[in-house]
This record gives structure tokens, C-alpha cells and sequence, in this order.
């Protein structure tokens, strides 16, 4: 099965995650953006009230520079790790 498939069906499948720590949610959003659209390619956002943003907008830069294959096989163990699954067999 083609990595880029089995990506989104761990992203269908966490969609169901119930609870998962602030951390783990800004882990998967970063991979999630570079996994889809590679290195950052948006300002940071700015503003006092804007901390959700700034969170994982940072989140997303830290991953600058990964490939997205790569981003997509992190993605993906990250899943299998909070969801239980085993996405990580079919790559």
C-alpha cells in the first residue's frame, strides 16, 4: 500500500482519538502540515490573544527541512502509538 494512503487513513483514524495531550495534538498537527504542504510557507502569527496559532504554527517550523515521506511515516507511528493501530505495517 502506498505510504500517501496508508497517511490518510491514519488521519481518518485519529479523528476518532477521544484524549490526547496538548503536545501529542501540536506533534501531529506539525507532521500533519509538512506531511501535506511541506515547509512552512505562512508568516507567523502575531497578536496578544493569538497563542493557539503561534503554538502550532512553531510546531509546523520545527519540522522545516523534513521530507514529507518522512513526515508521513512519523505521522503514522505516532498514530499507531496513541490510537492502538498498526498503520505502520502496511508502509
Amino acid at each position: 500500500m502506498a505510504i500517501a494512503d496508508v497517511f490518510n487513513e491514519a488521519a481518518e483514524r485519529v479523528k476518532q482519538l477521544k484524549e490526547a495531550s496538548n503536545a501529542d495534538r501540536l506533534f501531529l498537527y506539525g507532521y500533519f502540515k509538512q506531511s501535506t504542504i511541506g515547509d512552512v510557507n505562512i508568516p507567523r502569527p502575531g497578536g496578544l490573544f493569538n497563542q493557539e496559532a503561534k503554538a502550532k504554527f512553531d510546531e509546523w517550523t520545527k519540522r522545516k527541512g523534513v521530507a514529507q515521506e518522512d513526515a508521513m511515516k512519523e505521522y503514522i507511528k505516532k498514530v499507531d502509538q496513541l490510537c492502538g493501530t498498526t498503520f505502520e505495517t502496511k508502509i
